[in-house]
């Protein structure tokens, strides 16, 4: 077991579209920066309570399973939803 010595956190949110079939997303995120008593930094993801992978690393969209997926600025996806109804 690895002792902690900082934790800091912070919130961020991203926006994803699947370029393959269009499907957008958004998704936020508490990120939880540690620095074990070595000095060996991590970062780990939660998202509604969950822990997951990192967001930057995500391929697959969750509606048709393929990509490539682009991450833009968060809002990004919900500001365009009226023009799409």
């Amino acid at each position: 077991m690895t002792m902690e010595r900082d934790t800091e956190t912070v919130h961020e949110a991203y926006s994803f579209v699947c370029l393959h079939c269009g499907h957008g997303w958004e998704e936020e995120y508490e990120i939880r920066h540690t620095t074990d008593l070595a000095g060996h930094r991590r970062a780990d993801y939660f998202a509604h309570g969950a822990r997951v992978r990192s967001p930057l690393t995500l391929t697959d969209c969750p509606s048709c399973n393929l990509g490539p997926i682009r991450i833009l600025r968060p809002g990004r996806v919900n500001s365009t939803r009226p023009y799409l109804a």
